[in-house]
């Protein structure tokens, strides 16, 4: 009886009074929870920025940049590059931010896997950015050098037509004073004629 006991209470899974009690193992810190709140402020920096009114942007623009000068810790710089790295207002230089981050990404141990994902997110699209700037710039260029050529094209069109239209006046010019010149001479053979000829007495 006291075995088909024993038996019953196993088979429902209750322990015994005289089971062994099992270790509790200590609760762990939600890993995943504290990366996420690491890098909080920072995506509340990046959504602010360009939202705010020119005058909240610099206030929140040179907080960063102070808190990484005068604090140069990892979360501070990182917090500096993204400002940096964010469009939208007068303080982006995406050329700035993309040499800060590649120098924190350089060292990943030193980033927390939230902020080093964040810090290679925002790496990519800044260069992404450059490069988009880069083919604007060409594009215009491009553009500028075709206008430039077309009114090169045109000045030079016009100066030829201009440069014909002198060759023709000056042939004119020297067609009208060859007859001038003709003219004269006929004329001065004749007044040489009539004093050279005989006189009546």
């Amino acid at each position: 009886m006291c075995a088909l006991a024993v038996c019953w209470i196993s088979a429902c899974g209750v322990e015994s009074p005289f089971a062994r009690q099992k270790e509790i193992a200590p609760v762990q810190p939600d890993r995943t929870a504290q990366d996420l709140s690491a890098i909080s402020p920072l995506l509340e920096l990046m959504s602010s920025l360009p939202r705010s009114d020119p005058a909240r942007q610099a206030e929140l623009f040179q907080s960063a940049k102070d808190g990484a000068e005068l604090s140069p810790t990892t979360g501070n710089k990182l917090k500096y590059a993204l400002a940096l790295a964010t469009p939208g207002f007068s303080g982006s230089d995406p050329v700035a931010a993309q040499r800060q981050l590649a120098e924190l990404l350089a060292r990943p141990e030193t980033l927390l896997p939230s902020e080093r994902l964040l810090a290679l997110v925002e790496l990519k699209e800044v260069e992404q950015r450059l490069i988009l700037q880069a083919e604007n710039k060409r594009m215009r260029d491009d553009s500028s050098r075709d206008e430039s050529r077309d009114k090169l094209a045109s000045i030079s069109r016009r100066l030829s037509a201009e440069s014909d239209e002198n060759a023709k006046l000056r042939k004119a010019l020297d067609e009208a004073r060859a007859k001038l010149e003709a003219v004269t001479h006929i004329e001065r053979s004749i007044n040489d004629r009539g004093t050279s000829g005989p006189h009546t007495p």
